[in-house]
């Protein structure tokens, strides 16, 4: 039987994916070629779902820790026994320390909006600690609403073909945005030049008809270089700024103090190459930038983006078919979501009964510092950790002092996951978790503009349960009367679905059933900041002038690490599976410049150890032209368990936060490299 889904995956493609269930199995999975953006093709990561849905691994019933933390040894235990067991410990410490000991841990291993969002509702009526979801996006959200405001969108991909010059800016679009390819492709066939702005070379790189190399975290230098040519040229759209902007002239003088020979010393791009990539960006009006998150893992990554975001407007290219820019199109979903997840129970709580405590003015966790909230938070301490869609142990910053903090003997952790992860040894209870084949759920995109429902094609595999069951099941045990928390997905969906925009007009989830996905009620082409902006004044913000804050090595650490996404993995999801690890070559490597390898008597193959202020690793060498010197890159989230050490590469990483957005920063981390030690 072939049915069709969504991916659920954390990707802006949110493909339309034919799957093949044969006797309650998944044997395949296929691109939908209906799907405009999907267009018939899946990428290699989810080809291989079939062997991640049915790894023998995978959990499949309730456990609870025998052993030490960390061990992995569980005894067998039914839902009853695990659901009593946390629920009992969760009054005993909401009685003796209140709702903020309690602090959920998740992210976006699911984009579905019930499963990834609505099981916040529990933790808003007993008072949780609020996570801010800041590992990700947060960054380039600040930086780009301080441009365009809120809500936030761009480019339709589907206007891309229409695209006279394209630059693909700190994005390996070929690995994280694949659908966008074919997009490209036609651009190009049209006449576009396409030019890549990265670090390193990568698949992409060698996709786009040039490749710029950059130092890491100069990026608003280099933005602020292409204005100063076009300033001095006379190249802006005059009228479009006068009619669509503010602040230009704050804007101009900023720029005009980044001639291209003093970008050149500070970015590594050439000065000549400077002025003819301004040029021909000017000149083909219809330019198109696509940005990627890359440049905001840095101190000055938001005001990096929003330097980089406001030149297609600077020559008006928000005029034309194609002309723009692109981050996400996330925020042309005008969804209902006054009540996703107990929204109104942070803006209008009702009053405290029992156990149904909302706070909204519960303490705030930025989760890149989750092993600061492990460690030292006091008044109260976190006591409770519930862990569900996300790998902290691996993704989070400081891995050291997570592990510390999930370590500690009075803290209690339980574990939502369909993978036995790394975080998941250290849970004192483990849940098993359904995967998007085995419940229902509603898709948004970040890729494009097309709303879609799944409905689930499989039974759950083992005991396994939706989060959204686990938390109702709680919120039972503890008589919350909050009439949300019981919702199930269907009016999860219909709540949001419950909005007279027009964008969303005639969308109901019937509709969404039957057809799969729908495209939202926006105009061919889509021009949305043709006579400017989501802004308060409702102009494009060029003022005040971002600053170009630099990201720079350290005397003992002189080398900037680079830690962007690999081809064949998506985070952690399928870090288990060896076939995409084998494609990946077996083990997390060390990409070195000859510069830098020679410096350090360093040969390719051999093994190295990379340390930085937070740690050390042990990693094997490759000695490639692809990064820049001074720079080194290891592509993927690598599980532990495949390095030499099994130690994932954020034991490297510190908890400093972005300019703006207080996102990670991933890609600033200063290290040294040298032999390892002999084992």
């Amino acid at each position: 039987m072939k049915r069709r889904l969504t991916c659920p995956l954390d990707c802006p493609d949110a493909c339309s994916l034919l799957v093949t269930v044969e006797e309650d199995r998944l044997v395949k999975v296929e691109g939908d070629p209906n799907h405009p953006i999907t267009q018939g093709f899946a990428c290699v990561k989810t080809y291989r779902y079939p062997e991640r849905q049915h790894h023998p691994l995978r959990p499949l019933h309730p456990m609870r820790r025998k052993g030490s933390k960390g061990s992995g040894v569980w005894e067998r235990i039914t839902w009853d026994e695990a659901l009593d067991a946390i629920a009992e410990r969760l009054k005993a410490v909401l009685d003796a320390y209140g709702g903020e000991a309690v602090l959920p841990y998740h992210y976006a291993g699911t984009m579905g909006l019930v499963e990834q969002q609505h099981p916040l509702a529990f933790f808003r009526a007993i008072g949780a600690s609020e996570l801010d979801e800041t590992i990700c996006a947060t960054a380039g959200a600040a930086g780009w609403e301080a441009a365009y405001g809120s809500p936030r969108y761009g480019v339709d991909p589907e206007d891309v073909p229409h695209a006279r010059f394209v630059i693909l800016w700190g994005i390996n679009s070929l690995a994280t945005h694949s659908h966008l390819t074919p997009k490209l492709k036609a651009a190009r066939k049209n006449g576009a030049h396409i030019v890549h702005i990265d670090p390193y070379e990568n698949k992409t790189s060698r996709f786009a008809d040039e490749h710029i190399k950059i130092r890491p975290g100069t990026d608003a230098a280099l933005a602020y270089a292409l204005a100063h040519v076009i300033f001095a040229e006379g190249l802006e759209d005059r009228a479009y700024l006068e009619r669509a902007a503010q602040g230009v002239a704050a804007f101009r003088a900023a720029a005009m103090e980044w001639p291209p020979e003093r970008a050149e010393r500070v970015t590594g791009v050439p000065a000549e190459r400077i002025r003819r990539l301004a040029r021909e960006f000017a000149a083909a009006r219809a330019s198109f930038v696509r940005v990627g998150y890359g440049m905001t893992r840095h101190p000055g990554g938001a005001s990096a983006l929003r330097a980089v975001v406001l030149l297609p407007a600077l020559i008006g290219a928000w005029q034309y078919p194609g002309g723009g820019a692109l981050l996400t199109t996330s925020g042309a979903f005008p969804l209902n979501r006054a009540r996703l997840g107990g929204a109104h129970l942070l803006t209008d709580p009702p009053a405290p009964k029992g156990y149904l405590r909302p706070n909204p003015r519960a303490r705030h966790v930025n989760m890149n510092q989750l092993a600061t909230a492990l460690n030292a938070l006091d008044d109260p301490p976190i006591q409770v950790l519930f862990v569900f869609n996300s790998n902290p142990l691996v993704v989070a910053p400081n891995t050291n002092g997570v592990r510390k903090g999930l370590m500690r003997e009075d803290l209690f952790v339980v574990v939502l996951e369909q993978a036995m992860t790394e975080t998941a040894q250290y849970a004192d209870i483990l849940l098993p978790a359904t995967t998007f084949l085995e419940h229902p759920d509603l898709y948004t995109a970040y890729g494009h503009y097309y709303l879609s429902w799944n409905d689930p094609v499989l039974e759950p595999a083992g005991e396994a349960r939706p989060n959204t069951w686990v938390f109702r099941e709680l919120a039972k045990r503890l008589d919350l009367e909050e009439e949300t928390l019981y919702w199930d997905a269907e009016r999860v969906a219909r709540s949001l679905l419950d909005t007279d925009h027009p964008w969303l007009e005639g969308i109901t989830l019937e509709r969404l059933r039957r057809e799969g996905f729908v495209r939202l009620n926006l105009p061919r082409p889509f021009l949305p900041f043709k006579d400017g902006a989501n802004t308060p004044s409702g102009r494009i913000a060029f003022d005040p002038p971002p600053p170009v804050i630099l990201t720079e090595p350290e005397p003992e650490y002189p080398l900037i690490l680079l830690t962007p996404p690999a081809h064949s993995f998506l985070n952690t999801t399928y870090g288990h599976l060896e076939r995409l690890v084998a494609a990946e070559g077996g083990e997390p490597v060390l990409w070195m410049h000859p510069v830098d390898a020679e410096a350090r008597g360093l040969v390719d193959g051999q093994r190295v150890r990379i340390r930085s202020r937070h740690g050390a690793v042990i990693r094997r060498l490759r000695v490639t032209e692809a990064p820049m010197p001074g720079t080194v890159v290891l592509e993927g989230t690598w599980w532990g368990v495949w390095a030499p050490d099994r130690e994932p590469i954020n034991v490297l990483t510190g908890e400093h936060l972005t300019d703006m957005g207080g996102g990670s920063t991933f890609h600033s981390n200063p290290v040294e490299v040298e032999p390892a030690p002999e084992a």
